[in-house]
């Protein structure tokens, strides 16, 4: 007798901006139904000085990448100006290898990478020589945190490249899902996604009923907070091992 796929009758929502198909079509392939419903939305900053810290990021001895949204918006900005990764003669760094993977395809070789994929572990990690006399940027959100900037024992200069957002749009069509699917486990990739749905969804609803995921212990901290159990959370923080490993729970159960 064939054997049950471990998602199988699963609705399986992914609460983070899609940045590609690996991670859904994945969960089909356990036999699951994946949907996309974005808490978050990010876009990015344009300003008239855009062009003048291009082009002081592209002398920079390190760039610092901990999203694939900054990786997009910095694109973004070298398509704008015409300037290509040929001219930088630095190194770069990147949180997690889906980020490292968008840099190669800009044409940047990543030479830096932590061991765990997150901001309080690079911090730790990342200790380059001559640090007092490095000029190093940092590429991040408009919700990221001061961690880089604090903790890096050399000056840090920050350049905000995109923003983040509620996306609301769509959380009438997520409490439907909860409530009325026998089957549903929610992704969360950041701790916006976290704060969005429980301000507007639990008050709905509530944090039972469906299955929990974290991308990794920075979402995990914020769905504890917000009084949320966690029941999956992978030892890789990428969103194609975090269905490995919700899929790997499901198996368990069956």
């Amino acid at each position: 007798m064939r054997k049950k796929l471990p998602l199988a009758g699963e609705t399986v929502i992914f609460t983070g901006t899609p940045k590609s198909q690996e991670a859904a079509d994945l969960v089909k392939s356990y036999g699951g139904t994946p949907i996309s419903i974005p808490l978050i939305e990010v876009e990015e900053v344009v300003k008239q000085a855009d062009l003048q810290k291009l082009r002081q990021a592209m002398k920079a001895d390190w760039l610092i990448f901990t999203s694939q949204s900054a990786v997009a918006a910095f694109r973004a900005k070298m398509v704008r100006y015409e300037i290509s990764a040929s001219i930088f003669k630095g190194k770069v760094a990147a949180v997690g290898t889906r980020t490292a993977a968008a840099l190669d395809r800009l044409g940047f070789t990543v030479s830096f990478i932590p061991s765990v994929f997150s901001a309080d572990v690079f911090v730790k990690q990342f200790k380059p020589k001559e640090s007092e006399r490095l000029h190093v940027v940092f590429l991040k959100g408009s919700l990221a945190g001061s961690l880089i900037r604090e903790q890096l024992p050399f000056h840090v200069s920050e350049w905000t490249v995109y923003e983040t957002k509620s996306a609301t749009s769509e959380i009438d069509k997520l409490i439907r899902q909860i409530k009325h699917k026998d089957q549903v486990s929610v992704l969360f990739a950041s701790p916006s996604a976290v704060e969005v749905f429980s301000s507007r969804i639990t008050p709905k609803t509530s944090w039972s009923g469906f299955t929990i995921c974290a991308i990794g212990h920075v979402t995990e901290r914020a769905l504890l907070k917000a009084g949320a159990p966690v029941h999956v959370k992978p030892e890789t923080y990428t969103l194609v091992e975090l269905v490995h490993a919700l899929a790997k729970r499901k198996e368990e159960l069956i």
